[in-house]
C-alpha cells in the first residue's frame, strides 16, 4: 500500500501540535517541578473539566480505540463487555475514590502503595502493591505502541527494519522529553486535544459509514448470527453469559486499581471534583459503545476480504479492521485526523502510566529500601529518570519481541492488579484484615490467576469453575480475587486467635472524611 501523503501530512501536523503543548505544559499552572507531588500529581490542583479530560484520556486509550472494535470484529458480541464494565466503574469510583483522595491528601501519599504503607504500617505489603502495579502497567504501555504501529502502517509507512520503527522511536523520544520536563501537566493538556479529536472522529463515523453501507439495519444484516449473540446457558453450563458478566465485573473492579488511574484521580482538586467526574465520565461509555460498533461496520464493509489489506491483516489480524474501515470510508485528510486521534490517544495514557510507575518505584522502593534519607529533589530526579527507563523498556519490548507477548502479559496484568483490591479498596473501609494475611492472600490470588493464564497458553484468562456437575465459565481474575479474600480472612482469624497483634495504623477515622474538601 502506497503512502498517503495527505493523510500523513495531517497526522504529522497534529503530532507537532501536541508536542508543542507538551512542552508548554511545564508553564501551565506553574509549580515547583523539583517536588514529586508537583511533577507526578500536578499539585493535586486539577478541577472538574481538566480532570474529566485527563481521567477520560487515561482510561480510554489508543488500544481501546483499536482493540474494542477488533474484539467485536473477531469474536463478536463478547467484545461488548467493555461497555457495561465502564458503566459499573463509575458508581464504584463515586463511593471509593473520594475517600482515597482524602486520606492520601492528609498523609502526603502519591501512590496507592503509599496509602497501604500508612494504613497497615507494613513496608513489605507496600512493596507488594508497588511491584504489582509496575508489572501490571508495563505491558499496558507497550500495548499503546501497538495502536501507534497499526495506524502508522495504515498510512503507508514502512513496517520492517529500523526505518519501520523510526515513527515509534521518534514518538516516544518526544513523549519522554516533554514528560520529563512537564510531568503530569503534559498529558493533562494534551488529553483535551486527544478527546476532542476522538469525539469528532466517532461522530463523523456514526453518520457517514452507515449512510455508505445502507443504514444500521443493513450493517447488522451482514453480521453473522454467531457474532451477534452470546452462547446461551445449557443444562450443564452458564456458557457465555457467566463469562461475559464476570469479565465485565472483574474488569470494573480492576480499572481504578491501576497506578495510572489512581495517579489521574489523585491529581484532582478534591473529593467533590472526583464525584462530579464520576457522574460525567459515563459520556465516554456512550462513546465506547459507538466505537464498538465500528467492528460490526468493518465486518459489513468486508475489509478483511479486500486483497489490498491482506498483508496487513496477516500481521495485525483484527486490529487492522478499524484503520482499513476508515481508509475505505473517508477522504485522506479525515483519515489523517482519525489516525492522529488514535496515536495521540496512545501518548496520553503512556505518559501517565510511565509517571505512575516512576512514582511507585521512587516512593515505595527507592525511598523505602535504597535511600531513606533522600531529599525531595533527589526523589523527583529519580522519578524522572525511571519514567524514561519505563518508556524505553516498553519501546524495546515492542521492537524486539512479538507484540503478542505484550497482549498476553496484559491479560496477566488485569489478573494481577485486581489482587491489590483487598489492601487498597477494602482497606479504605476496614482495618480488620491483617497485613500478613493480605500478603499471603495476594500470593494465592496471583498464583492461581497466573496458573490459569499459563494453562490457557496466555490466550485467555477464562476459568471453567465446576460446582458439582455444573460449569460456570468466568474471568479468572475475579475467581482469584475471591480466593485472595478468603485466604486473607482465614490467616487474619488464625493470627487473632493466636494473640498476634496487628501492625500500627498511621491513619485515623477523620482522615477518610472528605465532606469539607474543596471542589
Amino acid at each position: 500500500m502506497e503512502m498517503d501523503l495527505v493523510a500523513s501530512g495531517v497526522f504529522v501536523f497534529f503530532f507537532v501540535v501536541v508536542t508543542v503543548l507538551g512542552f508548554v505544559a511545564a508553564r501551565w499552572r506553574r509549580g515547583d517541578m523539583t517536588s514529586l507531588h508537583e511533577w507526578g500529581l500536578a499539585g493535586s490542583r486539577f478541577g472538574t473539566v481538566v480532570s474529566w479530560f485527563l481521567v477520560g484520556g487515561d482510561l480510554y486509550t489508543a488500544y481501546t480505540f483499536v482493540a474494542v472494535p477488533a474484539a467485536i470484529f473477531g469474536a463478536g458480541a463478547v467484545g461488548f463487555f467493555a461497555v457495561p464494565y465502564t458503566i459499573l466503574i463509575y458508581p464504584l469510583g463515586f463511593c471509593v475514590l473520594p475517600k482515597l483522595w482524602a486520606v492520601c491528601k492528609r498523609h502526603g501519599c502519591v501512590t496507592p502503595a503509599d496509602f497501604v504503607r500508612a494504613r497497615y504500617g507494613s513496608p513489605t505489603l507496600a512493596l507488594v502493591i508497588a511491584v504489582t502495579g509496575i508489572l501490571a502497567t508495563m505491558p499496558y504501555i507497550a500495548l499503546q505502541l501497538v495502536g501507534i504501529q497499526v495506524v502508522v502502517a495504515a498510512l503507508g509507512f514502512p513496517t520492517q527494519g529500523i526505518l519501520g520503527e523510526m515513527p515509534l522511536i521518534i514518538s516516544f523520544a518526544i513523549l519522554a522529553a516533554y514528560t520529563y520536563t512537564s510531568g503530569l501537566r503534559a498529558p493533562a493538556l494534551i488529553a483535551v486535544v486527544k478527546d476532542l479529536l476522538i469525539y469528532i472522529t466517532i461522530a463523523a463515523a456514526m453518520i457517514i459509514i452507515p449512510l455508505k453501507l445502507g443504514g444500521i439495519g443493513a450493517i447488522f444484516d451482514k453480521v453473522p448470527d454467531a457474532k451477534l449473540l452470546l452462547k446461551a446457558p445449557s443444562t450443564d453450563s452458564l456458557n457465555g453469559f457467566s463469562a461475559y458478566a464476570t469479565l465485565a465485573l472483574g474488569s470494573a473492579l480492576a480499572l481504578f486499581l491501576y497506578p495510572h488511574s489512581v495517579t489521574a484521580v489523585l491529581s484532582s482538586r478534591g473529593g467533590n471534583t472526583i464525584r462530579r467526574n464520576m457522574a460525567l465520565l459515563p459520556a465516554y461509555s456512550l462513546l465506547l459503545g459507538l466505537m464498538a460498533l465500528l467492528g460490526y461496520m468493518a465486518l459489513a464493509a468486508g475489509v478483511d476480504k479486500m486483497d489490498k489489506y491482506a498483508a496487513y491483516f496477516k500481521v495485525y489480524s483484527a486490529q487492522f479492521s478499524v484503520p482499513a474501515l476508515f481508509i475505505e470510508m473517508f477522504p485522506s485528510w479525515f483519515v489523517g485526523l482519525a489516525f492522529a486521534a488514535i496515536a495521540i490517544g496512545a501518548l496520553v495514557p503512556a505518559a501517565i502510566m510511565s509517571i505512575a510507575s516512576a512514582n511507585l518505584f521512587t516512593r515505595n522502593i527507592y525511598r523505602e529500601f535504597i535511600n531513606r534519607s533522600c531529599t525531595p529533589e533527589q526523589e523527583t530526579r529519580v522519578a524522572k529518570l525511571v519514567s524514561l527507563v519505563v518508556k524505553a523498556g516498553a519501546l524495546i519490548f515492542i521492537i524486539f519481541m512479538d507484540r503478542q507477548y505484550a497482549i498476553q502479559l496484559q491479560l496477566l496484568g488485569g489478573v494481577w492488579i485486581i489482587q491489590t483490591l483487598p489492601a487498597v479498596f477494602v482497606g479504605l473501609y476496614t482495618r480488620w484484615l491483617d497485613h500478613r494475611g493480605l500478603v499471603i492472600g495476594w500470593l494465592a490470588g496471583i498464583g492461581f490467576g497466573s496458573w490459569v493464564a499459563y494453562s490457557n497458553a496466555f490466550k485467555s484468562a477464562n476459568y471453567a469453575l465446576k460446582i458439582f456437575d455444573y460449569t460456570i465459565p468466568g474471568y479468572a481474575a475475579l475467581y482469584a480475587l475471591v480466593l485472595n479474600l478468603l485466604v486473607a480472612a482465614v490467616i487474619t482469624v488464625v493470627l487473632r486467635s493466636l494473640g498476634v497483634r496487628p501492625s500500627s495504623d498511621a491513619t485515623n477515622r477523620a482522615d477518610y472524611e472528605d465532606v469539607l474538601s474543596p471542589s
